[in-house]
């Protein structure tokens, strides 16, 4: 286990599915702005829904890096998503940062969303990198230092599962986590 890959009391390093449930109640920031982490999905290089599962390329070549770094990546080529590496370099896997509560620099988060409803700033991968003022500029970056700011969860948070959203292949992995009774989360746990 290498220091560098423990952060907010979590270690990137291990398997995915275990940071994205430890993720839940996490505070993240970026540049001063975030909020407490409601909402994660994990994927593997094993994994047929994982970007990583073919291996290697120019997109996800970050996945592929040393844990505790940020994976960014153009979603429908619209919309950019956040993820956190996990396990050890080489392997390819990450964790979905899917919702967020928002807590830190509100009006900036509505001034970039367009809106004062809180739910519809965070309440998604691509809203809350645009929320967030997360971009491509962010692929491959140390979650240990600036822009990014991490603080651990609190113990006593309980943890919702359910299957992924919005994927084709291997559907029913019950790898997507959540606060349970947030109501900041992108859809309601069943």
């Amino acid at each position: 286990m290498s220091s560098s890959s423990i952060l907010a009391g979590i270690d990137f390093s291990a398997p995915s599915h275990v940071v994205a449930r430890r993720m839940i109640g996490m505070t993240v920031l970026v540049d001063g702005i975030g909020g407490r982490i409601v909402e994660t999905e994990a994927y593997d290089g094993e994994d047929p829904a994982s970007h990583s599962f073919s291996g290697p390329s120019e997109r996800n070549i970050a996945m592929f890096g040393a844990p505790a770094h940020a994976y960014v990546y153009r979603s429908y080529g619209i919309h950019w998503c956040l993820n956190f590496v996990c396990r050890e370099a080489g392997h390819g896997a990450g964790v979905l940062i899917r919702a967020l509560e928002p807590v830190a620099g509100l009006q900036t988060m509505r001034e970039r969303r367009a809106t004062d409803d809180e739910w519809l700033l965070c309440s998604g991968p691509g809203k809350l990198c645009q929320a967030l003022g997360v971009t491509r500029a962010l692929n491959g970056h140390p979650l240990a230092q600036p822009p990014f700011e991490l603080a651990a969860a609190p113990e006593d948070i309980e943890v919702v599962t359910g299957p992924r959203i919005g994927i084709s292949k291997a559907v029913d992995v019950p790898w997507r986590f959540g606060l349970k009774h947030s109501r900041y989360v992108s859809k309601p746990f069943k």
